[in-house]
């Protein structure tokens, strides 16, 4: 396993040549292009704003200002909803590639995730205006954290990633089941409310004892003490997220490795 996963260095050149065609075939034929990359978490800021807002606005309450909250939140959350899904369905989708013998199919779960991340980079410069015209005071030497939190997310989906590449070759319902469970997911992670909230409104604790072992939780969590509040990382939490995170990929990874030689005959 560990000689196969070295190898993806060695493919870091196709790796980058197969992100930049999926970033330059997603938007061929659009109008506006890689401008969608901005537009769609807009449009989510937008709709989700209004209505935590206006129709319940208990929930945007200490999140000043809100839309920054949640914008700070669906960046994140968008680059690992937007891979998931992709990476699944990438090995029935590059199908004619993989059976080509000097291919590496553990490329195709990679740029899924990579170009999904690449949008999530290009979005965090229209967060940074937002947050510094809004919240200055806020910014801090705890942004030096980022790209920590950045590794993590990806290593984590990155496991995820060959995991679900591996299992939906064979079973083709798993991408149904994880549209609804990503649905899920996205509303048991703290994007459009904070930790803090639920731990409020729930006295007796366990909504929050199940957003605990969430492991999104924390990298969303993450991101809002770096990016919105300017504050230290909580170690603890984070740090027990990264070894799981770790240990997704090295698992999903050596899952995915052992399914290989049997990806020809179901593609």
């Amino acid at each position: 396993m560990w000689h196969s996963l070295s190898r993806l260095l060695q493919h870091r050149l196709l790796i980058r040549t197969l992100v930049q065609r999926e970033l330059t075939a997603r938007y061929r034929g659009s109008v506006l292009g890689f401008l969608w990359t901005f537009i769609h978490p807009l449009m989510l800021l937008g709709v989700y704003t209004f209505v935590f807002t206006y129709v319940m606005p208990a929930r945007a309450e200490g999140l000043s200002p809100y839309p920054l909250y949640l914008f700070c939140g669906l960046l994140p959350w968008t680059w690992f909803g937007s891979s998931l899904p992709e990476a699944a369905n990438s090995l029935l989708m590059g199908g004619n590639l993989i059976k080509k013998i000097i291919f590496p199919a553990e490329v195709l779960p990679v740029v899924s995730v990579v170009h999904n991340g690449v949008n999530f980079i290009l979005g965090l410069p229209i967060y940074a205006v937002f947050w510094v015209w809004f919240r200055p005071e806020s910014i801090s030497i705890h942004l030096l954290w980022l790209p920590l939190v950045i590794l993590v997310q990806a290593l984590f989906t990155l496991g995820l990633g060959f995991f679900l590449a591996a299992v939906t070759v064979h079973y083709r319902d798993v991408k149904d089941l994880l549209a609804n469970l990503l649905t899920l997911w996205f509303f048991g992670s703290p994007v459009i409310y904070s930790y803090t909230f639920l731990a409020e409104t729930d006295p007796e604790g366990i909504a929050a004892r199940l957003l605990e072992l969430n492991p999104m939780t924390h990298i969303i969590e993450a991101y809002h003490t770096s990016m919105f509040t300017g504050e230290m990382l909580h170690w603890r939490r984070f740090g027990v997220t990264a070894i799981v995170a770790v240990l997704t990929f090295v698992v999903g990874y050596y899952f995915f490795d052992r399914l290989r030689d049997s990806f020809v005959e179901e593609v």
